[in-house]
């Protein structure tokens, strides 16, 4: 590449710099969504999550399967509000490793096996949370903000 094409090149990724606070919004907004319905059907049949996880051999099924509703549950809020997402990303993280080598891995990668293809993209998306925080939508933010200071947060 020319000098001059690097120019644009890198003009362009200057402006798409501005927009890196939408995909972290989007992120959490689906994994939000992904997480609230399993979540709820947790709650509403926890006796038979409960059986089911001592069925596949996870350690105390009927305290882990309260642990996995009220971690779901509290991270689809937090993740919906940007609140704690580096956080609450740590437990849901842990969940989609479980889900993924539990349930999902015997079944293969695809979804429509209910294999590990949706477990992976929320745990990779989880990661990027993770590592990038919130973004500028977010409450964080607006704490960080107040809290810091700052007038522009980084």
């Amino acid at each position: 590449m020319e000098p001059k094409n690097y120019h644009y090149y890198f003009s362009f990724v200057k402006t798409l710099e501005k927009a890196k606070n939408i995909p972290l919004l989007l992120m959490r907004l689906v994994l939000a969504y992904g997480f609230y319905e399993p979540a709820m059907m947790k709650w509403h049949h926890i006796q038979n999550v409960a059986e089911m996880f001592a069925e596949i051999g996870i350690p105390m099924p009927h305290f882990s399967a309260y642990l996995v509703a009220t971690t779901e549950t509290f991270g689809a809020v937090l993740l919906l509000l940007g609140l704690g997402a580096r956080l609450i990303s740590i437990p849901l993280m842990i969940v989609m490793v479980v889900a993924i080598t539990t349930v999902h891995w015997a079944n293969g990668f695809h979804a429509g096996n209910n294999g590990f293809e949706i477990p992976l993209y929320y745990l990779i998306m989880l990661f990027a949370l993770f590592a990038h925080g919130s973004g500028k939508i977010s409450i964080d933010h607006l704490i960080k903000r107040k809290c810091c200071g700052q007038q522009k947060a980084v």
